[in-house]
């Protein structure tokens, strides 16, 4: 079976101790302190591997580790670095902390390699804390704790069109003829279970990938059968085409399927059903009759701005038109990938909350300045030009009292912040 989900659980190397230890040697009964660092912990990082397109090794392995830091030992010599862990999935993976489902980071376009969780800094050894008040110090630092977390990975289909459609209505047939993918074919009346992808090369038009997603029944977006790993598979694409039996070969009624299918799409996400859509009526070969059922879809659809194309798969008459009109509609639509934006900051929640910050007012430069070390932290790991980003910025500013002391200082709308070289105008 396809595997397109799976939870897993993360956790980085703890760091190495400092060591207690000092110098001995004949004559010198009573040498100073030279106990070494501990090592730091291994990082946990995710990188994109383009041989994998399913999460099916995920079932099987469950936990994965970095190595811990070793500890510090005598004569200065410091414990070894713990190994990084290395975890691969396929391109399109989204990673969520699993207990509030929100995105870490989606594996997909430049985004090839993240580090995911940072292991603990090695504790220091004996020898840092010698003062000379206190040349035999019998303190050393331990490691920095490991971070761990628990984690949903999704496999979400990179493609530019998804096609859609009931069991049994051609979708397998048609991107066979129109791609170089090779789905299984036959007369099922029960759905595919794997997303096909293939790549569609036009002369004198945009190419484009485009992908078999399997067949939606009603109850999809409710979980019924395997919805939702279904539908998850349509959130990138940026055109819908829905694959109709216009010659009602398996009695159903086409213009309803095409409602039906739309409201699985609104319930599951209303924004996937407010995406373009095109329509392809097939099976036109097996229309028998003076009645053309093609045109009572057209009348149905085309006035609310979806076109209707008829097709046959199987003969592959009117393919061509339907690759140019999707092409066509490819070329008017934003050209940036579908990316989905980070939610879970793992810097922000393994933070320590008693590490200060300073709130002052710069009269030289007319501003107020806020810094610290968990300030710069924050700033480091924040994208600020996305919408969730700044607005995690905010939120930080109030939870950690930031925005309240600048109000203590007086600070009044259009004011200016400055924080680690970052400037920002204040309004409530």
């Amino acid at each position: 079976m396809f595997a397109d989900r799976a939870k897993i659980y993360v956790r980085s190397g703890k760091g190495g101790d400092g060591h207690v230890s000092f110098y001995r040697e004949k004559y010198v009964p009573n040498g100073g302190p030279d106990g070494g660092d501990g090592g730091k912990g291994g990082d946990v990082w995710f990188e994109v591997d383009r041989g994998l397109n399913t999460l099916a090794d995920f079932r099987h392995i469950r936990k994965y580790c970095a190595e811990d830091g070793e500890n510090g030992k005598k004569r200065n010599c410091a414990g070894k670095n713990g190994a990084d862990i290395t975890i691969k999935v396929p391109e399109g993976t989204v990673i969520k902390e699993a207990e509030s489902g929100k995105v870490i980071t989606d594996m997909s376009g430049e985004n090839s390699r993240y580090l995911l969780l940072k292991g603990g800094k090695g504790g220091n050894g004996n020898q840092h804390y010698a003062t000379s008040m206190m040349q035999a110090p019998r303190y050393a630092q331990p490691g920095q704790p490991a971070q761990e977390l628990e984690l949903l990975l999704e496999l979400k289909v990179i493609a530019d069109v998804g096609l859609v459609g009931f069991p049994n209505v051609g979708k397998s047939t048609l991107l066979s003829k129109v791609t170089n993918a090779r789905p299984k074919i036959a007369n099922y009346h029960f759905t595919t279970l794997n997303p096909n992808l293939g790549v569609v090369d036009l002369e004198d038009a945009r190419g484009f990938v485009i992908a078999d997603i399997p067949g939606l029944i009603e109850g999809a977006s409710e979980g019924v059968g395997l919805g939702h790993e279904f539908l998850r598979h349509i959130e990138r694409t940026k055109l819908i085409v829905h694959i109709v039996d216009a010659a009602s070969t398996e009695r159903r009624d086409p213009v309803e399927d095409i409602y039906a299918i739309n409201r699985e799409l609104a319930a599951y996400n209303a924004e996937i059903a407010a995406r373009p859509q095109i329509i392809a009526a097939n099976k036109t070969d097996m229309i028998y009759g003076e009645e053309n059922p093609v045109e009572k879809i057209r009348a149905e659809f085309e006035p609310k701005g979806i076109p209707v194309y008829a097709i046959s798969a199987v003969t592959g008459k009117g393919l061509r038109e339907l690759l140019y009109a999707i092409s066509g509609q490819l070329e008017k639509l934003d050209d940036k990938p579908v990316v989905f934006q980070q939610e879970f900051f793992p810097e922000h929640h393994f933070d320590v909350p008693g590490e200060p910050f300073t709130v002052v007012y710069d009269e030289k430069e007319e501003a107020y300045v806020v810094e610290g070390p968990r300030i710069e932290k924050m700033l480091s790991y924040t994208n600020l030009e996305s919408e969730k980003g700044f607005k995690f910025f905010q939120d930080f500013l109030r939870d950690n009292g930031i925005l309240e002391q600048l109000e203590e200082l007086g600070i009044q709308e259009g004011d200016t912040v400055r924080m680690y070289g970052l400037s920002f105008d204040y309004y409530k």
